[in-house]
Protein backbone atom coordinates (compact mmCIF):
# COMPACT_ATOMS: atom_id res chain seq x y z
CA UNK A 1 0.00 0.00 0.00
CA UNK A 2 1.40 3.33 -0.75
CA UNK A 3 0.20 6.68 0.56
CA UNK A 4 -2.01 7.52 -2.26
CA UNK A 5 -4.04 4.23 -1.23
CA UNK A 6 -4.10 5.37 2.96
CA UNK A 7 -0.93 3.28 4.30
CA UNK A 8 0.19 7.28 5.86
CA UNK A 9 -3.36 6.46 8.34
CA UNK A 10 -2.27 3.65 9.23
CA UNK A 11 1.04 4.43 10.55
CA UNK A 12 1.43 3.87 14.87
CA UNK A 13 0.46 7.26 15.04
CA UNK A 14 -2.55 7.03 13.26
CA UNK A 15 -3.69 3.62 14.78
CA UNK A 16 -3.38 5.89 18.37
CA UNK A 17 -4.99 8.50 17.18
CA UNK A 18 -8.18 6.47 15.70
CA UNK A 19 -8.12 4.39 18.94
CA UNK A 20 -8.03 7.28 21.20
CA UNK A 21 -11.06 9.00 19.06
CA UNK A 22 -12.83 5.53 19.31
CA UNK A 23 -12.26 5.46 23.07
CA UNK A 24 -13.21 9.08 23.49
CA UNK A 25 -16.72 8.24 22.05
CA UNK A 26 -16.89 5.11 23.75
CA UNK A 27 -16.82 6.76 26.75
CA UNK A 28 -19.36 9.80 25.80
CA UNK A 29 -21.57 6.89 24.75
CA UNK A 30 -21.42 5.41 28.19
CA UNK A 31 -22.01 8.10 29.36
CA UNK A 32 -25.19 9.00 27.14
CA UNK A 33 -26.71 5.54 28.11
CA UNK A 34 -26.02 6.40 31.70
CA UNK A 35 -27.71 9.33 31.50
CA UNK A 36 -30.57 7.65 29.62
CA UNK A 37 -30.65 4.94 32.03
CA UNK A 38 -31.66 7.42 35.04
CA UNK A 39 -34.38 9.09 32.93
CA UNK A 40 -35.65 5.39 31.99
CA UNK A 41 -35.62 4.57 35.54
CA UNK A 42 -37.09 8.03 36.86
CA UNK A 43 -40.60 7.66 34.23
CA UNK A 44 -40.73 3.87 35.30
CA UNK A 45 -40.85 4.92 39.07
CA UNK A 46 -43.01 8.08 38.81
CA UNK A 47 -45.43 5.71 36.32
CA UNK A 48 -45.63 3.30 39.16
CA UNK A 49 -46.48 5.94 42.03
CA UNK A 50 -49.13 7.08 40.06
CA UNK A 51 -52.64 5.06 39.03
CA UNK A 52 -52.47 6.24 34.89
CA UNK A 53 -54.27 4.81 32.80
CA UNK A 54 -52.20 5.10 29.28
CA UNK A 55 -55.64 3.82 27.42
CA UNK A 56 -58.00 6.74 28.80
CA UNK A 57 -55.81 9.04 30.76
CA UNK A 58 -54.69 12.03 28.38
CA UNK A 59 -51.52 12.52 30.07
CA UNK A 60 -50.99 8.75 30.08
CA UNK A 61 -50.03 8.87 26.90
CA UNK A 62 -47.24 11.39 27.70
CA UNK A 63 -45.88 8.92 29.90
CA UNK A 64 -46.25 6.16 27.55
CA UNK A 65 -44.29 8.30 24.73
CA UNK A 66 -41.69 9.02 27.39
CA UNK A 67 -40.58 5.28 28.08
CA UNK A 68 -40.98 4.55 23.87
CA UNK A 69 -38.34 7.60 23.29
CA UNK A 70 -36.69 6.61 26.17
CA UNK A 71 -36.49 2.90 25.17
CA UNK A 72 -35.38 4.05 21.56
CA UNK A 73 -32.98 6.26 22.64
CA UNK A 74 -30.94 3.62 24.52
CA UNK A 75 -31.08 1.28 22.01
CA UNK A 76 -29.37 3.60 19.46
CA UNK A 77 -27.15 4.26 22.11
CA UNK A 78 -26.40 1.08 22.01
CA UNK A 79 -26.19 -0.07 19.03
CA UNK A 80 -23.87 3.38 18.39
CA UNK A 81 -21.24 1.58 21.02
CA UNK A 82 -21.67 -1.71 19.65
CA UNK A 83 -19.91 0.52 16.29
CA UNK A 84 -17.19 1.91 18.53
CA UNK A 85 -16.48 -1.57 19.57
CA UNK A 86 -16.36 -2.95 15.89
CA UNK A 87 -14.48 0.13 15.25
CA UNK A 88 -11.72 -0.60 18.03
CA UNK A 89 -11.68 -4.06 16.45
CA UNK A 90 -10.69 -2.76 12.57
CA UNK A 91 -8.07 -0.21 14.06
CA UNK A 92 -6.28 -3.35 15.89
CA UNK A 93 -6.55 -5.81 12.22
CA UNK A 94 -5.47 -3.06 10.11
CA UNK A 95 -8.55 -2.93 8.18
CA UNK A 96 -10.28 0.64 9.61
CA UNK A 97 -8.34 2.83 6.75
CA UNK A 98 -9.96 -0.21 3.91
CA UNK A 99 -13.85 0.13 2.78
CA UNK A 100 -15.57 -2.17 3.64
CA UNK A 101 -17.11 -1.95 -0.18
CA UNK A 102 -14.26 -1.38 -2.64
CA UNK A 103 -11.17 -2.00 -0.90
CA UNK A 104 -10.19 1.51 -1.22
CA UNK A 105 -8.77 3.94 1.20
CA UNK A 106 -10.92 5.82 3.76
CA UNK A 107 -9.84 9.19 4.02
CA UNK A 108 -8.28 9.94 7.11
CA UNK A 109 -10.76 13.03 7.40
CA UNK A 110 -13.53 11.27 7.54
CA UNK A 111 -12.51 8.76 10.40
CA UNK A 112 -11.91 11.91 12.30
CA UNK A 113 -15.54 12.98 11.66
CA UNK A 114 -17.09 9.65 11.72
CA UNK A 115 -15.03 7.37 13.68
CA UNK A 116 -17.40 4.22 13.03
CA UNK A 117 -17.12 4.88 9.39
CA UNK A 118 -16.81 1.27 7.64
CA UNK A 119 -16.74 2.67 3.69
CA UNK A 120 -15.51 5.57 1.40
CA UNK A 121 -17.28 8.63 1.06
CA UNK A 122 -17.62 7.63 -2.97
CA UNK A 123 -19.16 3.74 -1.73
CA UNK A 124 -21.17 5.79 1.13
CA UNK A 125 -22.64 8.61 -1.73
CA UNK A 126 -23.52 5.86 -3.95
CA UNK A 127 -25.62 3.66 -1.01
CA UNK A 128 -27.30 7.08 -0.67
CA UNK A 129 -28.87 7.50 -4.61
Amino acid sequence: MDDETGAAASSPAQRKAAAERIDDAHASGQRLIDSLTRLWDGVVEASTMTNIDDEHDPEGATVAFERAQLRDMLSQARADLDDLDRAAERVRTGAYWVCERCGGPIAPERLAARPTATVCITCANKATR
